[in-house]
């Protein structure tokens, strides 16, 4: 059983900043790549950022030089730091793991999802 724990959403002014915390927990292998996706009200989901095992980042443009992405493989954690934040920003933010289930000798990959938490800037 695997569970993901999303925290550190909230109410933010114009220009603040958020730091995004998921951990992962229950029994696994391992964590391939790590990402953080949003859902604005009426929109479609979408990847905000990534980030591998060995630490490659992408990013989607409109979040570019102001949010980083980053992930502690020690304590199966993934961050998301986002500052000047925008009213364009406001959205549910979901983490979502590439996790490693080992059956015998098979290892196979499924993605697991947090279950979202509220990123709302205004003033």
């Amino acid at each position: 059983q695997v569970q993901l724990e999303e925290s550190g959403g909230g109410l933010v002014q114009p220009g603040g900043s958020l730091r995004l915390s998921c951990a992962a927990s229950g029994s696994f292998f391992m964590i391939n790549d790590m990402s953080w996706y949003r859902q604005a009200p009426g929109k479609q989901r979408e990847l905000v950022a990534n980030v591998t095992r060995a630490g490659t980042t992408t990013y989607t443009d409109s979040v570019k030089g102001r949010f980083s992405i980053s992930r502690d493989n020690a304590k199966n954690a993934l961050h998301l730091q986002m500052s000047g934040l925008e009213p364009e920003d406001t959205a549910v933010y979901y983490c979502c793991l590439q996790i490693g289930i080992l059956r015998d000798v098979d290892l196979s990959f499924y993605n697991y999802w947090g279950q979202g938490t509220q990123v709302t800037v205004s003033s």
